[in-house]
C-alpha cells in the first residue's frame, strides 16, 4: 500500500492567524470591559489545544494509514479536479455534522467531547479547547469518503478547512451577521447557541460549516435575545486542572459501569444518553428539555405551539 501524498495542514498555517485574533479579542474585551476572559480558563484551553497537537500527531499518522487502507477499495476515483473539492466540501461537511451529533447523543463519545463545552466562557480561546482522547478513535466516522473514492490527502485536508472556518465563530464580539449568511452558513450566534446550557438551546446547532444540516435534520434552534446564553456543561465542573477536564467524563463512565447492574446497566451508562441514570441521580437534555417546555406551558410561557411540539 503506497501512502498518498498530502496536501498543506489549514490548520498549522492558520496558527498565526488564531494568536492574532485571540490576541485582538482579548484587547477588545479590555476597552469595553468585557468579561469575555478569566486568565486560569484560557490557560486550561490552551493546555487542551496544545495536548491535542501532541496526540494528534499520533493518531494522525494512525488514521492517515487507515484512510489510505481503505481508499484501495474505493469505488469511483474522484481525484484532485475542483469538482472534488466542492463535492468534498458538503460531503465532509455532513459526515462532520453526524460526528457531532453522536457526539451529544452518545456518553462514549460525549466523552471525549465534553471538554470543548467545559469552558464557562465564550471566546476565541475556547476554540482551542480541544480533546485528547477523541484523537484515538473519531476518525473512523472519516473512513466512508475514502471509500467512496475522494483520496485521503483532500479528506485530511478538507477536515482541516473546517476546523479553521470554526475557530472564528467561537466569539461574543460579533453579534449577527446578515441573513443570508445565517441562513446557510454556521456563524457565532448559531455556535453561541450550541454551547449554551440553556434548555432551549441544549443539542442544538451541530453544524461544522454549513447550518444547512441542522435546518435540514430538525436541530436548528435560532439565538433568542430574550434568552442570553449560558456557557459550560448541564454541571460544570469547577475546575482548570487539563486532566481533569481532558478525562473527568471517562471517571465517571467507570464508576458508573463499576456501579451497574448487569449488562444492560453497563451498555446504558457507556452507549446511551449523556446523562441517562437509573435512579433518578440525573437527567438527559431531552429530559431537561420537556421538563422546561412543561412549566412554560403551565406558567404561559413565550413558547408557541410549534416549539412545544
Amino acid at each position: 500500500m503506497t501512502l498518498e501524498p498530502k496536501l498543506a495542514d489549514p490548520v498549522a498555517l492558520a496558527i498565526p492567524a488564531f494568536v492574532l485574533l485571540v490576541l485582538l479579542e482579548v484587547a477588545a474585551a479590555w476597552r469595553w470591559r468585557l468579561a469575555a476572559y478569566e486568565l486560569r480558563d484560557t490557560a486550561a484551553s490552551l493546555a487542551m489545544g496544545l495536548g491535542n497537537l501532541v496526540v494528534g500527531l499520533a493518531a494522525g499518522a494512525a488514521a492517515y494509514v487507515a484512510l489510505n487502507w481503505v481508499y484501495q477499495f474505493r469505488l469511483i476515483t474522484l481525484g484532485y479536479a475542483w469538482e472534488s473539492f466542492v463535492l468534498v466540501l458538503f460531503a465532509e461537511d455532513l459526515t462532520y455534522y453526524w460526528f457531532h451529533r453522536l457526539s451529544h447523543r452518545c456518553r462514549f463519545w460525549w466523552a471525549a467531547h465534553i471538554n470543548h463545552h467545559s469552558s464557562q466562557h465564550y471566546n476565541l480561546s475556547t476554540a482551542l479547547r480541544q480533546t485528547w482522547t477523541g484523537e484515538l478513535f473519531q476518525w473512523v466516522l472519516w473512513l466512508p469518503l475514502t471509500l467512496i473514492g475522494f483520496p485521503p490527502a483532500l479528506v485530511v485536508f478538507q477536515r482541516g478547512v473546517s476546523l479553521v472556518y470554526q475557530f472564528w465563530i467561537h466569539t461574543e464580539t460579533i453579534d449577527r451577521l446578515p441573513r443570508w449568511v445565517e441562513a446557510v452558513m454556521n456563524t457565532p450566534s448559531h455556535h453561541r447557541v450550541h454551547h449554551a446550557t440553556n434548555p432551549r438551546y441544549l443539542d442544538r446547532n451541530y453544524a461544522g460549516i454549513f447550518i444547512i444540516w441542522d435546518r435540514l435534520f430538525g436541530t436548528f434552534v435560532a439565538e433568542a435575545p430574550d434568552d442570553p446564553c449560558r456557557y459550560g456543561i448541564v454541571k460544570n465542573i469547577g475546575s482548570f486542572n487539563p486532566l481533569r477536564v481532558a478525562l473527568h467524563e471517562w471517571v465517571a463512565i467507570a464508576g458508573d459501569l463499576a456501579a451497574a447492574q448487569g449488562w444492560r446497566q453497563r451498555l446504558v451508562f457507556l452507549l446511551g444518553k449523556p446523562g441517562r441514570s437509573f435512579d433518578g441521580s440525573r437527567r438527559t437534555t431531552d429530559e431537561i428539555r420537556s421538563a422546561w417546555q412543561a412549566r412554560l406551558a403551565r406558567t404561559g410561557g413565550p413558547l408557541g405551539a410549534k416549539e412545544l411540539a
